[in-house]
């Protein structure tokens, strides 16, 4: 009997650690990883550098119909500003559309995958083996989004690093397209007072024991 891939979702508002736990499950499991949110950073990114409004719904589906790969690994992907244009053009269904395809092409590999995102286990993979929601507390969030700020160089404060979380997580909430929800057969995960390797190795626990609910 052909046994079926191994598809791992990991959603979560920003900042929670699903991108670490997700990149450890990857490792573990022998998985390849997609950071979805890359997609929509890169989309973002390429609005940013042509000086045109995320919030143009017809120049972020274009830009997402037309996206380069090679902005997956740009520099100022990991940009505040990037993440924020992300947010703002994942509100627009074209480009949700745009994109869709291509996430559920590498959740359906062979091979199996662990992706991540905001949507993977309700409208990319519902069908995904295991699912997880991270989240955490938006001060926790904010505090760790914040430190990342301050290692790069960056001299923003922690009370606008904390309004813009609050800010993304309103949006992705509250789209009208695919918002930010835990799938009913998801395992909650809080990391609000986790260390990284107590968070992985939750992760994983809980992960097998959706694999395996006799083990």
């Amino acid at each position: 009997m052909t046994r079926t891939p191994l598809i791992i979702a990991v959603d979560g508002p920003a900042a929670s650690g699903k991108g670490t736990v997700a990149r450890a499950l990857g490792q573990y499991f022998g998985l390849p990883h997609l950071d979805t949110g890359k997609l929509y950073r890169a989309v973002g990114l390429a609005l940013l550098r042509s000086g045109v409004d995320p919030a143009d719904a017809n120049a972020a589906a274009a830009a997402a119909h037309a996206l380069d790969p090679a902005l997956l690994d740009a520099p100022e992907i990991t940009d505040d500003a990037t993440a924020s244009a992300a947010s703002i053009v994942s509100v627009h269904p074209a480009v949700r559309a745009a994109l869709i395809e291509r996430q559920r092409g590498f959740a359906n590999q062979a091979s199996g995958a662990v992706l991540d995102g905001r949507d993977i286990a309700t409208v990319i993979a519902p069908h995904a083996r295991a699912k997880l929601f991270v989240t955490a507390m938006p001060a926790v969030r904010a505090a760790r989004r914040h430190a990342e700020l301050v290692a790069k160089g960056n001299s923003a404060e922690l009370a606008t690093v904390l309004a813009d979380i609050q800010a993304r997580d309103e949006r992705d909430s509250n789209r009208a397209v695919a918002p930010l929800l835990r799938a009913a057969d998801a395992a909650l995960l809080d990391t609000s007072e986790m260390t990284i390797d107590a968070a992985v190795e939750r992760a994983i626990a809980l992960v097998k024991a959706q694999l395996d609910p006799a083990a």
